[in-house]
């Protein structure tokens, strides 16, 4: 399989590492200062690049009929345009705001312990996340997907960062140098906590998740996302 990685930073270098071991080839890295040139060769696109070219890098895929891969998080105010554009031009697209298979098994763990505490009123949700001080938004997209699948299943209706209400979720983001990723969710009443936290070693069980989304959207059209890569349902 051909593969353009559009950002190659950190987490560009560890997804090449990984498809190149998977016996892949990678067609174009791109910088920010690189052009679009070898794009026509892919077979798909894995874009992890910076909020501000996300949007092209995904435009660029789907008008040139790539299948495309993002992890970028911090654009979600244009992720329905993205959406559109792929069904208007009958593309593949997979929005990830983590592609780890650990912390997708902790997204549906969270999902279903929201469900089950939303008859437990005394409990107040709060949120921590924590990752290495390059990471450019925060909070970071895995919290906020965390969130909203809490908002999703209990009376919650929003998230803040500072001052919460009674009915927004606390997310405390923090950056400390070398931390790959940790995400926490905690239930607190005024007798105990209920804790479910998910710590990341490593870049690499995110970049292997990106590299087996691109392999498996190759030949598909539609929007979709790791619960169908990984063949995970709704609780």
């Amino acid at each position: 399989m051909k593969i353009a990685l559009l950002g190659y930073g950190k987490m560009g270098q560890a997804i090449e590492r990984i498809a190149l071991g998977r016996g892949h080839e990678i067609v174009l890295k791109k910088t920010s200062n690189a052009s679009f040139d070898g794009l026509e060769m892919a077979d798909v696109a894995i874009d992890f690049s910076v909020p501000t070219a996300a949007v092209t890098n995904i435009t660029t895929a789907l008008n040139n009929g790539i299948p495309i891969v993002s992890g970028t998080t911090g654009w979600l105010a244009d992720y329905h345009l993205m959406t559109a554009l792929c069904e208007q031009k009958n593309g593949a697209f997979i929005y990830g705001s983590n592609f780890s298979l650990g912390v997708n098994l902790f997204f549906q763990l969270n999902e279903y312990l929201a469900k089950m505490m939303a008859k437990f009123p005394e409990y107040k949700v709060a949120m921590q996340e924590i990752h290495h001080k390059q990471k450019l938004d925060a909070p970071s997209g895995t919290a906020i997907s965390l969130a909203h699948d809490i908002i999703a299943n209990s009376d919650y209706s929003s998230w803040a960062l500072e001052n919460a209400k009674a009915d927004e979720i606390w997310i405390d983001a923090q950056r400390i140098e070398h931390v790959p990723g940790t995400h926490s969710v905690f239930y607190n009443s005024p007798i105990d906590t209920i804790q479910i936290k998910h710590i990341a070693h490593s870049r690499e069980g995110f970049a292997l998740g990106a590299v087996m989304a691109a392999e498996w959207i190759v030949g598909k059209t539609g929007v979709f996302s790791m619960k169908d890569v990984l063949g995970l349902i709704d609780n």
